[in-house]
């Protein structure tokens, strides 16, 4: 999502994209980015807490930053969305 862009055009697109793109319920990769802080790593663990999520931790070869991946099986688009909408509230956080 671009800055100007309106973030529920954008979650609908996303939605549409997401139907498209596999059989619901399914498995679906999340990824993120979060600047090299312990507490917020945890957060985004806590927002998957309840899920069957399956995660990886990479650090940047500084240590500034740190990659984090979820595999979770998810019941539909909706689900998805909301959890990256979860994500997005924690300071700092890129998602991709």
């Amino acid at each position: 999502m671009t800055p100007k862009e309106n973030p529920e055009e954008f979650y609908s697109r996303f939605q549409e994209q997401l139907k498209e793109s596999q059989e619901w319920p399914g498995p679906f990769m999340f990824k993120f980015i979060i600047r090299g802080d312990d507490q917020k790593v945890a957060k985004l663990r806590e927002i998957f807490e309840g899920t069957d999520a399956k995660y990886k931790l990479k650090n940047s070869s500084k240590k500034t930053f740190v990659s984090v991946s979820f595999l979770a099986t998810m019941k539909n688009p909706a689900s998805v969305i909301d959890l990256y909408k979860k994500a997005s509230a924690i300071e700092g956080i890129i998602t991709l």
